[in-house]
């Protein structure tokens, strides 16, 4: 298998050549190929398909590319992971003997680390020798092309590093068709021309040589202006003058350096009067960041395999780029001996710096001036690269805003390296890596905190101190703020910058001092963004401090291309994207205190116009809770559907989204209680209980009560306090099986009676069947078996009379292990077969599940244990593979009960005790008891007298907290659904 991308694009797959379908397969490949063995971008692989007029289709255009080409090669042989799918794109894997340009850059490699002038002369042919002609010659993209052209400037640095080397040798003969041909190629290349002179000076063609010199001088004056740089005059100067020292080769040990005759003319070997130091000056308090400082030493470091020319760091306003780059930067000049270029390239400010203002900075930093420095954009960016190819050189490019106001900024040269800030990401840029910096770590803003304001005042309020670094988000720009006010303001104590700074609405306006503002540098961003965007972001802010999905920005801005808007904020670094959840979807956050710019840009829109946004997106939630939960085992705390509006994202969407509807609810578990917190605080009543009351049955089953609680809670303050009599009775329901749960009867018996009323007076005959069935469970109970009994026969018939089959189906399971209980045998069974018949016709595993685990009572006490066991098991493992844990344990229980009546107290315990602790880690206090209570009757039966005492007193001990201290002289009945 073999690939090549140096000359013509190609690829063969045992000795035969692949036949891509079309241009875009092509396309594919190639920027594959360019940046094999790693990760190439969507937003890359579309700017390769299309130079103009991306379609909106066309992530799936390229997709399908991609796939195509894919099966393409697997066709031909090649194996199906080659090419493999990344979050974000595609990498395509080969060895460096399968992939032409990785054997150009390992030969050249090799030649960096070879110290003999002829081992590295070697190694430089070996590298050449890869090369077919110019780079991808035959693929149409400008994308490719400007990756083409760099190929192929490197191509030529390499061909003149050979040649100088070889010149250096004293093969100055057989170098002298490849430098004229180089100079034809690169006519404005002053080094090529300056060995070309060397080499026929050396071959005594003295007339040619001063013939190159005078062609290359009417070049560049009538084509760009200029004369040539002063050495290359000196060296015309001293063929003039047949300086002797120009007739024998110079020490293989060193690179051409013609040395000048006297001190004063300029030396041959550079054009610069001394290298350039620009940087600016490092930050004294510099904390932290060492991962990151490790990262780019790697990157900078020329031995590393993992070595990029070009880094780019990108992240939001205030989160400290230019101070990392700037000390980065110091620590790796020594690795630059030829200097470190420093270019402010004011991407956010009111006038961001043209890229040929730029380079003309930069090549008078060079010590080139006046008329030298040519006028055309492409003519100074190729004198830029001419004047760095030898050269070990530094740029760091600070505040840059488009890949456009970057690329004539990049050296061609390998000894030279990059190192650029950036508000937004430069995918586009060839061969760059991409460092994303976050605020700072606990440690590192403390850290930051202590060496401004002085250890002595922090130590003095340590709490004062963390509540500060909490309001400013370990932001370093907030942080050195806040520290500036604080020395600033010696007599201050630290509690009264904390009073200032707590009250979010003034955050803002003091996290100011001077010239430094936190409000500035955000609206620096935002000058940058399209309306849409500022509009997306102002609108994200009043969702509050959540962890939010991508689809969110669509229902906000009402329109199908939100995402396209969130990339955009993605990737001028104010929205971050914080992980992918366990379902593979991205997730998003604001910083807080851009957060808290956001509600401000917000202010001015129309409240009309938030409240539909808000309400759009709450649609979403609830459409999306309501698709889950018919994803999950069957349970009868659903809600009928009130007047609340839904909205459905794309059935796509949705179907991804709810394949495991499980990992749905769990990955999205803050924002279920921060979707009812929403609609509380705008007043939406109606949304807010069906919000609520969308997430019970998941509760149920994840047994997270206090989510439970407080999310009914607050729904249903709403909800009384509108009138909502048909959302008061759905929560006070919910409510009252909660406090089932928690063994907190009288209060459930409160919560349920209150649901009755208000669902008699709205006629609402299901919500009534369910709170009395309820209701019967806590009769059953606390004894009363009579008041149960009665009980479910009148919620049994309401559900009949409405034909509801799952309440039907519960309450007939209900209603045998009554009749259980009374020692109605037949009657039970009957009831039983009933119930699981219906639960089967209905297909809800879950219930056929609870009916088994109920049977097995029946079948214990007839003396079948087999039987019995068999329904348990069968029971246990539905459960186990629904992932209901609460459901479990009762089985477990049951499981414990069967062998501790066949005395098999090897088998009781175990599963006791992990009913038990199932039971203690979901808070249901009484069933723990009970297990607790059996173990200690199996321990005393079997004469460990010592456990059993340690038993029945952990029993005790729980039934004394739950103040049923009765039943401590026999094991509670369990109050299992």
């Amino acid at each position: 298998m073999r690939f090549g991308v140096l000359g013509p694009l190609c690829a063969q797959i045992t000795g035969r050549e692949v036949r891509l379908n079309g241009a875009r397969q092509a396309k594919m490949l190639a920027a594959l190929l360019i940046d094999a063995n790693n990760i190439v971008a969507m937003e890359r692989l579309v700017a390769v398909m299309w130079d103009t007029n991306t379609p909106a289709t066309a992530v799936r255009q390229v997709q399908d590319a991609v796939s195509g080409l894919r099966r393409n090669l697997v066709a031909c042989g090649a194996p199906g992971s080659l090419i493999s799918t990344r979050r974000g794109g595609y990498e395509i894997h080969l060895a460096r003997d399968q992939l032409d340009l990785l054997e150009f850059d390992h030969e050249r490699h090799l030649a960096e680390q070879h110290t003999a002038p002829f081992e590295r002369a070697v190694a430089l042919r070996r590298a050449l020798a890869c090369w077919r002609g110019n780079a991808l010659v035959d693929t149409s993209s400008q994308t490719l092309e400007i990756d083409a052209a760099r190929l192929n400037e490197k191509r030529a640095a390499t061909h003149q590093q050979c040649l100088a080397i070889e010149l250096d040798l004293g093969r100055h003969r057989e170098v002298i068709d490849e430098l004229t041909a180089l100079l034809r190629e690169h006519p404005y290349d002053e080094q090529v021309a300056e060995h070309l002179v060397v080499a026929l000076y050396r071959c005594r063609r003295q007339g040619e040589a001063l013939q190159v010199y005078e062609r290359l001088r009417r070049t560049l004056a009538d084509e760009l202006g200029v004369d040539p740089t002063p050495p290359l005059q000196a060296l015309h100067q001293r063929i003039l003058t047949a300086d002797p020292a120009l007739t024998a080769p110079v020490p293989a040990s060193r690179p051409l350096d013609i040395a000048p005759e006297s001190p004063d003319a300029p030396a041959a070997g550079s054009a610069m009067a001394m290298p350039v130091r620009q940087l600016p000056l490092d930050v004294s308090d510099f904390v932290g960041r060492a991962e990151a400082l490790a990262e780019i030493a790697g990157l900078l470091d020329g031995s590393a395999p993992n070595r990029a020319p070009v880094a780019v760091i990108v992240g939001g306003p205030g989160v400290g780029k230019s101070c990392l780059v700037t000390h980065a930067a110091r620590l790796a000049s020594a690795a630059f001996p030829d200097g470190q270029l420093y270019l402010n390239l004011a991407a956010t400010s009111d006038e961001p710096r043209d890229p040929g203002l730029m380079l003309a900075e930069a090549l008078r930093a060079l010590s080139i001036a006046g008329s030298a420095i040519p006028n055309g954009l492409a003519e100074r960016a190729a004198l830029y690269r001419s004047l760095l190819v030898d050269r070990r050189m530094l740029v760091v490019l600070d505040d840059a805003g488009h890949v456009d106001q970057v690329l004539p900024l990049l050296p061609a040269a390998d000894g030279c390296a990059v190192l650029i800030t950036s508000r937004t990401l430069l995918t586009q840029l060839p061969g760059a890596r991409h460092i994303d910096l976050d605020v700072l770590s606990p440690a590192e803003a403390r850290e930051l905190f202590t060496g401004i304001v002085g250890r002595r005042r922090v130590e003095r309020e340590p709490g004062e101190a963390e509540a500060i670094l909490d309001c400013c988000g370990s932001l370093p720009l907030a942080i050195r703020i806040a520290s500036g006010k604080l020395t600033g303001r010696p007599a201050w104590s630290l509690r009264v910058l904390r009073e200032r700074i707590e009250d979010e609405s003034r955050r803002l306006a003091e996290l100011r001092i001077g010239d430094l503002s936190v409000r500035a540098s955000v609206e620096l961003s935002l000058r940058l963004l399209p309306a849409d965007a500022v509009r997306a972001l102002s609108l994200l802010g009043l969702l509050g401090a959540y962890t939010l999905p991508g689809w969110v920005v669509g229902p906000l801005l009402d329109r199908s291309d939100g995402e396209e808007v969130l990339d955009t904020l993605v990737d001028a670094s104010l929205v971050r994207l914080t992980a992918t959840d366990a379902l593979g979807e991205p997730r998003y956050r604001l910083h807080d205190l851009i957060r808290t710019c956001a509600v401000e840009i917000a202010a001015p829109l129309p409240t009309e116009d938030k409240r539909d946004a808000i309400i759009r997106v709450l649609s979403v939630w609830l459409e999306l809770m309501g698709r889950g939960t018919d994803r999950l085992p069957g349970g009868l705390l659903a809600a009928a559907p009130g007047s609340a509006p839904r909205r459905s994202l794309p059935d796509a969407v949705v179907d991804r989204l709810m394949a495991d509807p499980f990992g749905w609810f769990d990955a999205e578990r803050d924002n279920l209680l921060g979707a009812v917190k929403l609609a509380v605080d705008w007043g939406l009543d109606e949304l807010a209980w069906e919000l609520a009351a969308g997430t019970a049955t998941y509760y149920d089953h994840r047994c997270l009560y206090q989510d439970w609680q407080h999310g009914h809670r607050l729904a249903l303050d709403a909800a009384e306090a509108a009138g909502n009599a048909r959302g008061a009775s759905v929560l006070l329901r919910g409510l009252g099986q909660l406090h089932i749960y928690q063994d907190e009867f009288d209060r459930a018996t409160r919560a349920l009676e209150s649901s009755i009323e208000l669902c008699r007076d709205s006629g609402d005959k299901r919500g009534e069947a369910l709170s009395v069935a309820m209701l019967s469970t806590v009769s059953r109970v606390q004894g009363r078996d009579d008041e149960a009994l009665e009980r479910v026969e009148q919620a049994l018939a309401i559900a009949v009379g409405e034909g509801d089959r799952h309440i039907e189906a519960q309450l007939s399971c209900s209603m045998a292990v009554m009749r259980l209980m009374q020692g109605r045998l037949e009657e039970a069974e009957s009831w039983f077969t009933g119930a699981l018949r219906v639960a089967r016709a209905l297909d809800d595993e879950h219930r056929v599940a609870v009916v088994l685990r109920r049977f097995s009572r029946l079948h214990d006490r007839r003396g079948d244990a087999d039987e019995a066991l068999r329904c348990l098991w069968q029971a246990l493992a539905t459960f186990e593979k629904l992932a209901d844990e609460r459901c479990a344990a009762y089985t477990l229980l049951e499981v414990g009960r069967v062998y501790a009546g066949q005395d098999d107290r090897d088998r009781a315990s175990p599963a006791l005790e992990r009913a038990a602790g199932l039971f203690h880690r979901h808070g249901d206090r009484q069933d723990e008891a009970t297990c607790w209570q059996l173990i200690g009757d199996l321990d005393a039966a079997a004469g460990v007298h010592h456990l059993a005492h340690q038993h029945r007193g952990r029993a005790l001990r729980l039934w004394k907290m739950i103040g049923d201290i009765n039943q401590t002289k026999a094991p509670a009945r369990p109050s299992s659904p």
